[in-house]
Parts: C-alpha cells; structure tokens; sequence
C-alpha cells in the first residue's frame, strides 16, 4: 500500500528561546499533490515519551497509511511535538506544572501551529484542526483544544480526561456552562480508555453520564481488555482518526 513520510522539522521556538524537533506526518502523496491542502491533527504523546512516541511505538503513521489505503480517513497531516515546555529562565519548584501547562499553550498556539502552516500544505482554520493525545497528552490537548475553540473543532484525549461532574461548570474557562454553544462550535468532542486501567476508566465513564446530562454532544470508545499501555492508545486512534475531518 503507499506509505506516508515521518520527517523531523527542527524550528526556533520563542517561548523555550532554543531549538524544538517535532515529528511531522504526511499523507501518501503528498509531494505530488502540490496544489492540495490537508487538515492536520496536533498528537500528544505522554509522560515519560517524547515526541518520537506516537511513531516508534504507537505506530501512527502505519495506522493513518491503512485508515487512508480503506478510505477510512480524510488524508491529513499529523503533528507530534514534545510536551515538556518551560519558559526561558523558569526556575523550578511547586509551580512546575502550571508553568508547563501555560508555557504548552503559548508554545502551541504561538509558535508551532504558525511554523507548520508556514511550511506544509495545510488548511489552517479551525474547521480542519484537530488536537488529540494520551494520558499527559490528553491532559494537554483538552486544555488547549477546550480553551480554544476558535482555533479547534475536532478535540480528543486517550486516558487523559479525569474530571469531576461537579467541577464542569467551570472547568476550562466554563466551556460546558453553555452546550447549545459547546455543541455548535465542536464537531467531535472524544474520550477512550481501556477497561484494564481502571482509574480512567471509571473516569470516563462518569464524565460521560455527567456530560450526557447537561447535553453535551460527545463520544466515548473503550478499549477491551487493556490497560494503561500502547495497545489502548493504538486502537484509540484507529477507531478516532476516521471521525476527523468529516
């Protein structure tokens, strides 16, 4: 079947004031095709990965080649990044995380995104990008997707969404507090786990009965039979690129 590439683009990021590498997939043709233009989903990774995660052992690229061979999905360009971010000069301590978190946004919205619709073909609205990851990288991408959703409307996290009912009204600047808006603006809100891992597992599962209640649109997919591990995030992207760009 044709093969898409997996390239490494290095790029200055402002926020770091140092080098960054991302992993860039493109679909098969896309070197011929030079008058089309593709959606691109931004896939994060997780703890204790890097950006190199989603290919060497998640397999991404062999998932999209056999999605877009069936016509299962849309040819898109997938982009995979660190998600370890600090400013510069930040020093360490108890606010590590919250620097990482704010410092991801800003490093997403301000120097990745802008670089990757410089450089690839892309067709840079909202209505085709999307930002998805697992376990850390879900974290991520619901705060930037969920935060932002004048720059994205296809949105998913794989073990990566753990909260409360009663912290939806607020959560994520009180994104759900209004669903008629929520559900306009999102075309595909996205949630997996393996029934194995048990704590995100029971999180989903509650945030789908408590979301459903206030009505808003989403979708779930579980993953039989495994646990916190590549096999789970694997099949979660195999059964949530084909919804994208639809």
């Amino acid at each position: 079947m044709p093969h898409g590439e997996v390239r490494i683009r290095w790029y200055r990021a402002q926020i770091t004031g140092s080098l960054r590498r991302a992993c860039v997939y493109t679909p098969p043709g896309y070197d011929t095709a030079r008058d089309k233009r593709y959606p691109v989903l931004y896939l994060q990774h997780g703890a204790g990965e890097d950006e190199r995660g989603w290919t060497k052992q998640g397999r991404a690229n062999f998932i999209l080649d056999n999605l877009i061979a069936a016509e299962e999905a849309v040819p898109m360009i997938v982009v995979m990044e660190g998600g370890y971010v600090l400013p510069a000069g930040a020093p360490t301590g108890p606010a590590f995380l919250q620097q990482m978190s704010e410092a991801f946004n800003v490093l997403m919205l301000k120097d990745l995104m802008p670089m990757i619709d410089a450089t690839y073909q892309t067709l840079a609205d909202r209505e085709h990008r999307a930002i998805a990851g697992l376990s850390m990288g879900g974290f991520q991408a619901l705060q930037v997707g969920l935060t932002h959703l004048d720059t994205f409307a296809w949105i998913g996290a794989f073990s990566g969404a753990r909260l409360e009912a009663s912290e939806l009204q607020t959560a994520y600047n009180g994104v759900f507090s209004d669903p008629a808006a929520f559900n306009r603006q999102v075309r595909l809100f996205w949630l997996s786990a393996g029934t194995a891992e048990e704590r995100f597992y029971q999180a989903i599962q509650s945030l789908h009965e408590a979301l459903g209640q206030i009505k808003i649109a989403h979708e779930i997919y579980v993953s039989q039979g495994t646990s916190h591990e590549w096999q789970t995030w694997r099949r979660s992207l195999h059964a949530f690129a084909p919804r994208l760009f639809r």
